[in-house]
């Protein structure tokens, strides 16, 4: 009797124990579940909140930019619309100061990538055409003295100049024509002024012992002539010569100590065409552009990152 009133005791005692342990691991799983559904709630309304923050509509900007920049920023515009499909982008590539000139003209442009601060600074300060709080610094370059492969050129740098029996360079309008003229005053090779840009081809002609300048619009020009073997050497950015190693050589880096730092400023353009969707576009690009990812695609382009904002 005693047997049996024990076992139903026992009995009892676990029943009551799975009875408790059952209820712990429902309580446990309700928890588990309800905190899984808050979560997946929460995740879902950040990626809401970041899909709607991200992606804009579809419009259209303008972007002019220095020729230097092209092969790289094309492929900077091409990352860009990974994240906006929406936005179409027209890029225009010259030298800086066409561009600028074209801006001042009335060229609808929304955003202006200059390959020196002397043009953005006359968009900014002169022509008030700059949006306040959109410019940057974005990258720096280095100039360079070229020839084609298998010239066979005297020429090893800056200084013996003279030597080639042609040279490519651009006008001092153009960013690197300037930094050209600019190293050359600060060497020696050139009398000081005022403003190098101003520095005419015939007067460093003259300098170089009457050797033959051909004067190119931009710096892509130079690159081309030098490349086709036009011209026996010439000065151009360190990042022009990218994918052009098969076909040319580069005989000098020239310091900054000679040229100065080579830095690239963007800007948002003040456009009284554009509309508030395209004027969002302009400054969500121009901030991309100073994103990690597109300064990866720089660095590839042998441009130089590491610049102070």
């Amino acid at each position: 009797m005693k047997k049996k009133v024990l076992s139903l005791i026992l009995a009892g005692v676990m029943v009551l124990s799975m009875a408790a342990c059952g209820s712990q691991n429902t309580d446990q799983g309700a928890a588990n579940d309800t905190s899984a559904k808050a979560e997946q709630s929460d995740s879902s309304e950040a990626a809401k909140e970041n899909s709607d923050s991200e992606e804009l509509e579809s419009t259209q900007i303008t972007v002019f930019a220095a020729a230097s920049l092209e092969n790289a920023l094309n492929e900077v515009i091409k990352k860009y619309n990974e994240t906006q499909p929406n936005v179409t982008i027209i890029p225009s590539y010259d030298s800086s100061g066409t561009l600028l000139a074209q801006i001042e003209e009335g060229a609808a442009c929304d955003v202006f990538f200059s390959a020196a601060q002397k043009q953005m600074d006359t968009l900014q300060n002169d022509d008030q055409l700059v949006v306040d709080g959109t410019r940057h610094n974005v990258v720096n370059n280095q100039v360079v003295v070229i020839t084609y492969k298998g010239s066979g050129t005297a020429v090893t740098g800056l200084e013996n100049l003279k030597d080639a029996k042609s040279i490519a360079m651009a006008d001092g309008s153009v960013p690197v024509g300037k930094y050209t003229r600019q190293a050359m005053v600060n060497a020696g090779m050139l009398d000081a002024v005022d403003d190098v840009s101003t520095i005419p081809t015939d007067v460093i002609s003259q300098a170089l012992d009457g050797v033959e300048i051909n004067e190119c619009g931009n710096v892509s020009a130079v690159k081309t002539q030098v490349a086709e073997g036009s011209n026996e050497v010439g000065t151009v950015y360190y990042s022009d010569t990218y994918g052009l190693e098969d076909k040319l050589d580069i005989l000098q880096v020239i310091g900054y100590d000679l040229t100065g730092n080579v830095i690239y400023p963007i800007a948002q353009v003040k456009n009284d065409e554009a509309d508030e969707l395209e004027q969002k576009a302009a400054l969500d690009f121009v901030n991309f552009v100073k994103s990690d990812a597109a300064k990866a695609i720089f660095d590839s382009y042998y441009f130089d990152t590491n610049v102070e904002d």
